[in-house]
């Protein structure tokens, strides 16, 4: 678990009780002579506010199954998080990559986390994001809970609407137009909701319904935190009803960030709820190496890859970090100016591991 220090900071919770050094929603912050130590594990135990008056970039590991990962890959990716003090691994919620992926591996999201709970002892693990169509609400309400308690509270449930068209034909799973899916995805948070916190739990909505649905054992973490992804106006007005923390999806550079933030400000006043009881993370690609002749030797090998020339491989990640240390944290540095204070990057497939390390080592102690 990372540790650091928040400058004349104690939190107590919302009822006016000591939060002691493990921080929760709820709680908000009171001025203090000293500094206090913080523990912080995920959203789960650790709001905002309590990283008011700190300077902390928390940082996980986005792993794509899809790309053709075994799980003695992700199995050693995770024990590098854990030791390279990062807060989680995440893994996206696909079924195959594309119509020519038949030999390519792609293990399924939450089987992958149920196992990583078995082999990991602090990293936090969580979907960015689960599509809500690929189960039905109240049996991804149980999963997440069972991984919950597998793990010990360590879950970070992230979900969206769902996108892939292409796997939904596959699988045979209907594919509406964006409004009836964002429709789903709020039914499905409502039943996940009081699936995680009633004995039997009803609910009535235009898409999903349950009744008398019970979930035993509940999640470990009372609230489990809620991650929503999306960009557009209409996600940021579920994300401002309902989530601790948003993602924004389409790997969008500093500016299309920006103006995604300035559309939940305008959902949350619509909401009368504080932006910035929100956790903000970005999640995109990153290339980092130590050196710049090692940066172009990785950009050629997945430039060649993708059968482009490295010239318009680097052209098509324009506005997103590949290069060195300082390089990637300068333009890290955007996204935290905007109030980005939690990072989840997804490396070249191969060199996971390498640039992870090289990221972990050198970029995150600059944004500190």
């Amino acid at each position: 678990m990372a540790a650091f220090y928040c400058q004349n900071t104690s939190l107590v919770r919302g009822d006016g009780t000591d939060a002691g050094q493990v921080f929760r929603p709820g709680a908000v912050a009171r001025p203090s002579s000293k500094a206090v130590p913080v523990r912080v594990v995920g959203v789960g135990t650790a709001s905002p506010e309590a990283t008011l008056g700190c300077r902390q970039v928390r940082f996980g590991i986005q792993i794509e199954p899809q790309f053709g990962f075994t799980y003695e890959d992700v199995k050693q990716i995770a024990l590098d998080a854990e030791e390279l003090g990062a807060d989680a691994l995440w893994v996206s919620d696909h079924l195959f990559l594309n119509n020519d992926s038949a030999k390519t591996n792609c293990l399924e999201a939450w089987t992958l986390l149920a196992s990583l709970t078995q082999v990991t002892t602090k990293l936090r693990l969580g979907t960015m994001v689960t599509s809500q169509s690929y189960r039905n609400p109240a049996l991804l309400a149980k999963i997440a809970a069972g991984v919950d308690h597998m793990s010990g509270g360590r879950l970070e449930f992230g979900i969206g609407t769902g996108w892939k068209e292409l796997e939904y034909r596959a699988y045979g799973y209907e594919f509406p137009a964006p409004g009836p899916r964002v429709e789903q995805l709020v039914d499905t948070i409502e039943i996940c909701r009081r699936m995680w916190s009633e004995d039997k739990a009803t609910y009535q909505g235009k898409h999903y319904r349950i009744e008398n649905a019970q979930c035993t054992p509940k999640p470990v973490q009372r609230p489990l935190p809620m991650w929503i992804a999306g960009s557009k106006p209409r996600m940021m007005r579920v994300v401002a009803r309902y989530a601790d923390a948003v993602n924004v999806g389409g790997f969008a550079t500093p500016e299309a960030y920006g103006d995604s933030m300035r559309e939940l400000e305008a959902a949350c006043a619509k909401q009368k709820r504080d932006p910035g009881t929100i956790l903000r993370s970005q999640f995109g690609p990153v290339l980092v190496a130590e050196t710049e002749k090692r940066v172009d030797e990785v950009v050629r090998d997945v430039a060649g890859r993708a059968k482009i020339s490295p010239d318009e491989w680097r052209a098509r990640r324009r506005g997103h970090p590949v290069g060195t240390p300082d390089q990637v944290a300068e333009a890290l540095r955007g996204y935290v100016r905007l109030g980005v204070s939690y990072l989840i990057p997804v490396f070249p497939y191969g060199y996971d591991r390498e640039c992870f390390r090289v990221f972990a080592t050198q970029v995150i102690p600059q944004l500190a």
